[in-house]
This record gives structure tokens, C-alpha cells and sequence, in this order.
């Protein structure tokens, strides 16, 4: 076979999983190519201009901390910064940001372009490669044959993509972009399974047709918070984004042409894939919430100084004419015009029961998948899942230990196991609500738990890392100060105790011990002691954590370290499970079809019960004696 060039690592698809797969690859020293239908849509935001989110601003940290690039393109091109879920607990923090969705793809595409042992690549990727031992390239739509190690899909909605506006519909992987279909015979060809899955997007209007005098204005934090644990201060104007909402008129409107609906009619139903439960459309949200009598609708800048506006919460794939209709009905909107109708795109994906949790496909060697192809929704899933696929991908090409991170280190870790374990029926969107050990797992303390395998893996910098051990030096000399400062019963205490709103005390005790409680923070510490004012936010976020939440944290500590005994015991590579006496017939069948690593594993899977797993248990100690 003639091969136009050779690489180590080929990274199909420059979404947000392909970029941060091609980085980690390149920047581990491996020559790597990126391909691409279209250079000008690098990272593109096909739906919300927005990163982060409840649990996902949380994967934007953690995939910093292991050295990705999505937290630092967040902060140099967003345009507006919020937490969400501020007035609840820092274990569901959501930090978010709304994107400048043509800048964030400029950045992107720079980075891709200057980063070394990277090649970028326009064409159509048609086939995979392999021979008896697995991957051993890719060949392109013009006849072109390129040569790999190792292979990484991440086409996102593109694999055998049709895009519906009502009861028409048209080949493509998003709007102006075709579908990849010969890519998708191919991965069937190599003997994957595969289903499909729905997804929609929102209308984009003009915003010079709305009246804005009818919304609420919705701001930023004063004080943004950064993503990336490089950034030390965010210095921009924030953009204003508004909320209004849907009346019973509006969904009269859609309630009338459900017929016309490629989801809903009776007689033309088009789309059987399965949309995110999560993120419903407009369409949806109506005829399964039929009491709601409103629906929250966020209406967002693309850009900054954008005349096209995102409408967030009107996902749809009714005709053109039908969200015209129902628009006009929302206050506000009462001229709208259109500049790009919203549409609903099914898509093939692979069904990741038939991928290691290094992301590896289970049955041909070298072949990687990361992001939507997954069953993912969302850009961080997928960039988390592309990072993690182009370590590993490098990492087998060395023949080293490849990276596993579980559910009790990060979010990455929690999202793997639910898609390595679980059947994916709709696509998976990441929750704080799916990890178990979330108070551990927090956005102020990613670089504690993850940047030692960042730098490890050559992909965090000593700069970045020194401020890693500064932030462990701050925690532990101003935990052993605080401590140490006795605060005793006085006038003048008593004056500083009321101004905090907080209890006065009757006998002398340790600041600490004020420190912990829940209306104090370390800013409060000031009325007693000098504190320092010069460290990045998170510094204190994790601090005013690790004390307030101190008994918590030990508990789920030593739930972790139980967690970790089931993880310690393997499962032999070989054990047969079909001929497993004792064993129900649905737990030999789903254990021999994902073929859990360890019994840890194996307890998450659907269908397995306590039973099971302790048969398991004696089936794996007798199979170790013989």
C-alpha cells in the first residue's frame, strides 16, 4: 500500500474533541496529522455559543489541569462570565462563560496551526485502514492513503448526518457541511455496531427585529471568574444576554403543526433517533410537560457586537414557516426575522460498550473514538474525551501504561465509566448528580487532583506547575495560621462577630473553628488577621472548601477508599463468563459483551446485582488458585 505520509497519531474530525486529541498528541511529541472537511470551522459552536455549565465548567477545569486548551480559548474569547448554582455548594458550582463563537474558532485554528509535530489537513476522511494487527492508516475521499499508529474518530454529528426543518430533509453533518458516510460504512465494515441518535439546534435571529425593551437583561458576575489555572484576572466588557419566555399562545402554535413535525406526525414521522432527555426541543418540552404553561428562552449574542442572537431553549426541527409562528407569539418578537432556521440532525454513533476506558475500541488495536461518535452531547464531553484518547493513542505507540482515571479523581473519570458501563439510550450529557464523590471533585481543586499527570504526561509547564505548589503551600500555612490565631470573648470581637452577621462566642476558641462556619468566608478573615489579597480566586475558593467542608471531606474519603478495593480486585483477562455457574444468564451475558476490568467495574453495570458480583468474587479467587 502506498502512503502519501507517515504519522504516528491521525485525528479524523477538528470539532472540539478532534482539537483537543491532535494537541495532547502533537504536543507529546508525536508527529500527528488533523483532518478536516473545512478549515475555516475549526472547534465551531454548531449550537450554543456558550462553555461550561453545571458540571461541565468542572470537565473545562479538569481538562486545564491535564494540559488541554479549551479553559484558556474560554477565557481568551468569551464574553460574558457567570457561576451557576453561586448560592448553593462549591461541589455544584457550574462556572460557564457565553463564547464569541467566531473568535473561539480563530483562536482555536491559530493554535492548531502553530503547534509543532502538527499537521492540518483539509479533505474528506473515507476509510480506515487496518490489517491483522489493527489500524495502520486512512484513506481520504480523493484516493489519498496516509499512514498512522494509531487512529482517532472524532466526527461528531457528521457520520451519515441528515438535517431535518420539518418534514424536509437533506444530507449533511451540520448546516452548509456534508455528512461523512463512507467513514461510517467503513467503521461498520471493521465490525462496530452502530445506532443513531438526535440532536437539534435553535433559531438564530436578527437582532435588530426584536424589541428589547420586553426582556430581562441578564449580566455577568462583576468579578469573572477565569477557566484555565494559567489566567490570572479576566479584563473585558461583558455583554449583556436577556431571558423572556414562552406563553400558552406559543405552544397553541406548536401544539397545531405537530403534524408537520419530523418527531410528531403521525403519517410522516421522520426521526426515530433518540434526542438528549436533557435538552429537549421546544416540541418536546411541550407535549411532555403539557402543564408547563411557559418555557424559559435565553436570548444570546453569537459575537461580540453580534446582530445574530442564539435563542437557548428553543431547540427545534419544526418547518420554517411553524418557528416563525410561534416566535411572533413571544413578546418581543413580534418582528422577528429569521437569519438561520433551527433544525433537528440524527447521526450515527458507536454504541461505547465496544470501547476500553482508555477510549480504545475493543476489538481493533489502535482505533480510538472520542466525542459525540461516543453518545456524548455537548462540546466539553467531547473535548474531555478527545484529550483523553490522544494521551492514550500516544501512550500505546510508546508502549507505556496508558492513563486511567477513575470516578473518584475526576468528572473525565465518571463520565468514562458511565459510558464504558452503561447502555446509551439517549445522548449522554454529564450531571454533577452522576458523580458520588462530587464534594471531592470541585472546579476549585481540578489542579490539585489532575495537573501531577499533566505534567507528567509533558503537557503542563514548570510556570503552571510551580503555581500548582504555591496554591498547596497557601492552603497548609494559612490552615496551621488560622489555626493557631485564638480568638478571645470581647467588646471588640463581639463588634467584629455582629458586622459578619455571625454568632458572638463566650470563650476563647481558634479562628478556625469562626472560619468554619458556613457564613464566614476567608475574605471575612480580615476583621482578625492580615490575609492575602494577591492570589487567584481559586486559591480561596478551595481553601473556604477544605475548611467548611473538613468532616464531609474525611467521610468521603473513606467511601473512596471502599471504592478502591473493588477497583483493586481484576478480573482476568480470559475469564469466561458464559460458562460461569451461579451467574444469572443477563449477568454472563452483559459481563461477557463489556468485559469489566475489575469487580468495581462490573457492580456498575446495568443488570448486575449484589448476587452476581459475589459469585463473581468466588468464580475470580478459584480461577487465580488453578
Amino acid at each position: 500500500m502506498n502512503f502519501e505520509k507517515n504519522y504516528d497519531v491521525i485525528v479524523i474530525g477538528a470539532g472540539h474533541a478532534g482539537c483537543e486529541a491532535a494537541l495532547a498528541a502533537a504536543r507529546m511529541k508525536a508527529k500527528t496529522a488533523l483532518f478536516t472537511i473545512n478549515k475555516n470551522k475549526i472547534a465551531a459552536m454548531s449550537c450554543n455559543p456558550a462553555i461550561g455549565g453545571l458540571a461541565k465548567g468542572q470537565l473545562v477545569r479538569e481538562i486545564d489541569a491535564l494540559g488541554g486548551e479549551m479553559a484558556k480559548a474560554a477565557d481568551s474569547t468569551c464574553i460574558q462570565f457567570k457561576v451557576l448554582n453561586s448560592k448553593k455548594g462549591p461541589a455544584v458550582w457550574g462556572l460557564r462563560a457565553q463564547a464569541d463563537k467566531i473568535q473561539y474558532s480563530l483562536y482555536m485554528k491559530k493554535v492548531i496551526e502553530n503547534q509543532t509535530n502538527l499537521d492540518l489537513i483539509e479533505t474528506m476522511v473515507d476509510e480506515i485502514l487496518t490489517d491483522d494487527r489493527g489500524v495502520v492508516g486512512i484513506k481520504t475521499s480523493n484516493n489519498k492513503n496516509y499512514s498512522s499508529k494509531a487512529v482517532i474518530v472524532t466526527t461528531g454529528t457528521f457520520l451519515n448526518g441528515v438535517i431535518y426543518i420539518g418534514l424536509e430533509s437533506f444530507p449533511g453533518g451540520r448546516l452548509d457541511d456534508p455528512p461523512s458516510i463512507k467513514l461510517s460504512d467503513s467503521l461498520k465494515s471493521l465490525g462496530l455496531k452502530l445506532k443513531r441518535l438526535k440532536t437539534g439546534t435553535n433559531p438564530r435571529v436578527d437582532k435588530n427585529s426584536l424589541d428589547f425593551s420586553k426582556f430581562k437583561p441578564q449580566e455577568g458576575d462583576p468579578e469573572p471568574i477565569p477557566f484555565s489555572f494559567s489566567t490570572d484576572k479576566i479584563e473585558i466588557e461583558q455583554i449583556l444576554c436577556y431571558l423572556t419566555n414562552t406563553n400558552e399562545n406559543t405552544h397553541k402554535a406548536i401544539f397545531d403543526n405537530l403534524d408537520r413535525s419530523p418527531l410528531y406526525s403521525k403519517e410522516h414521522r421522520k426521526i426515530f433517533g433518540i434526542g438528549p432527555r436533557y435538552c429537549p426541543s421546544i416540541e418536546d418540552k411541550v407535549v411532555k410537560f403539557p402543564e408547563k404553561k411557559s418555557h424559559q428562552v435565553f436570548i444570546e449574542p453569537e459575537w461580540r457586537n453580534s446582530n445574530e442572537m442564539y435563542l437557548n431553549g428553543l431547540s427545534t426541527s419544526l418547518p420554517f414557516d411553524v418557528q416563525y409562528a410561534y416566535l411572533k407569539t413571544i413578546p418581543g418578537f413580534e418582528k422577528v426575522k429569521i437569519l438561520k432556521p433551527g433544525y433537528g440532525i440524527e447521526y450515527d454513533f458507536v454504541p461505547p460498550l465496544q470501547i476500553n476506558n482508555t477510549l480504545e475500541t475493543k476489538t481493533i488495536p489502535g482505533l480510538f473514538l472520542a466525542g459525540q461518535i461516543n453518545g456524548t452531547s455537548g462540546y466539553e464531553e467531547a473535548a474531555a474525551l478527545g484529550l483523553v484518547a490522544g494521551i492514550n493513542a500516544v501512550l500505546k505507540i510508546r508502549r507505556e501504561k496508558p492513563i486511567i482515571i477513575d470516578r473518584t479523581e475526576a468528572y473525565i473519570g465518571v463520565m468514562i465509566d458511565d459510558l464504558t458501563t452503561k447502555e446509551i439510550k439517549e445522548p449522554y450529557r454529564l450531571f454533577s448528580s452522576h458523580a458520588e464523590f462530587r464534594l471531592v471533585l470541585r472546579n476549585d481543586n481540578a489542579d490539585i487532583r489532575l495537573m501531577g499527570i499533566g505534567k507528567k504526561l509533558g503537557l503542563i509547564n514548570d510556570k503552571i506547575y510551580d503555581k500548582l505548589l504555591y496554591k498547596k503551600e497557601f492552603l497548609n500555612k494559612e490552615i496551621e495560621r488560622i489555626k493557631k490565631t485564638i480568638i478571645k470573648p470581647s467588646e471588640e470581637a463581639s463588634d467584629k462577630l455582629k458586622k459578619l452577621n455571625t454568632s458572638d462566642i463566650k470563650e476563647a476558641t481558634s479562628l478556625f473553628n469562626i472560619y468554619k462556619r458556613p457564613e464566614i468566608s476567608y475574605k471575612d478573615l480580615e476583621l482578625f488577621i492580615e490575609i492575602k489579597k494577591d492570589v487567584p480566586g481559586h486559591f480561596i475558593d478551595y481553601l473556604d472548601a477544605e475548611v467548611k467542608y473538613e468532616g464531609y471531606i474525611k467521610l468521603q474519603n473513606e467511601q473512596i477508599k471502599q471504592f478502591k478495593k473493588m477497583e483493586s480486585i481484576k478480573i482476568p483477562e480470559n475469564f469466561d463468563y458464559l460458562n460461569a455457574k451461579g451467574l444469572s444468564k443477563e449477568a454472563q451475558q452483559k459481563l461477557s459483551q463489556i468485559k469489566p476490568q475489575t469487580i468495581g467495574q462490573a457492580s456498575r453495570i446495568e443488570g448486575i446485582t449484589p448476587a452476581d458480583i459475589n459469585v463473581l468474587l468466588i468464580l475470580i479467587k478459584k480461577f487465580s488458585i488453578k
